[in-house]
């Protein structure tokens, strides 16, 4: 295992957990991670059954993070019916982790809109032909689909696609990580406190 012994102290993070992630986000990418935006997004059922898969997380602010998906989806479905998720961002070159937990709802249709429009053309042709996560009889199936969508519409503008948007994840908790010597990792955990403010406890690693 890599030795780090880079420190994660209280005292030197900053006080909004958004601030501190911003700050490593950039520092993964500069570092060479090569798509530090990757987090694995955890869901459930509304009977608790979990499932976990790999998202891009495409914009954060002091809202929460937004990805986009199909809202028929295995996720989708699960996020309608318990709108509540979990977001891990691993960055190995820094021995970082960053865990993010909050309740979930589905972006405007504007700003959903706005990201399918800035796609490639070839990824908004496959959103409007996938039902994702459906089962289906091959690939040629889907393969097929996207070549008569791209011939029906030309070189025109396509539609947008009516189940297909953002999911916005709100920061209600936040876990920062640090790979350390000797299994004596580094663990702050920033928490809203009863007057709105965010706590900084420290997690036995």
């Amino acid at each position: 295992m890599t030795d780090y012994g880079q420190p994660l102290r209280e005292q030197d993070v900053d006080a909004d957990p958004l601030r501190q992630f911003a700050t490593w986000f950039q520092q993964a990418g500069a570092a060479g991670e090569r798509m530090p935006e990757a987090a694995a997004l955890a869901t459930a059922s509304a009977v608790g059954v979990p499932s976990v898969r790999m998202v891009l997380v495409k914009d954060f602010d002091e809202h929460g993070f937004v990805f986009f998906s199909n809202y028929m989806s295995r996720k989708g479905d699960e996020l309608a019916a318990n709108p509540h998720g979990a977001l891990l961002f691993h960055w190995d070159l820094l021995g970082r982790q960053v865990r993010i937990e909050g309740s979930v709802a589905r972006t405007s249709a504007g700003e959903s809109a706005a990201y399918v429009r800035s796609r490639p053309r070839g990824s908004q042709l496959s959103a409007l032909a996938s039902p994702q996560s459906q089962t289906i009889e091959n690939r040629h199936v889907i393969e097929q689909r996207v070549a008569e969508l791209d011939e029906r519409y030309g070189g025109g503008e396509l539609p947008l696609p009516a189940s297909w948007g953002g999911f916005r994840v709100a920061s209600e908790r936040m876990e920062f990580w640090q790979q350390r010597h000797d299994r004596l990792h580094d663990r702050l955990r920033y928490r809203r406190g009863e007057d709105g403010d965010w706590l900084i406890e420290r997690l036995a690693p």
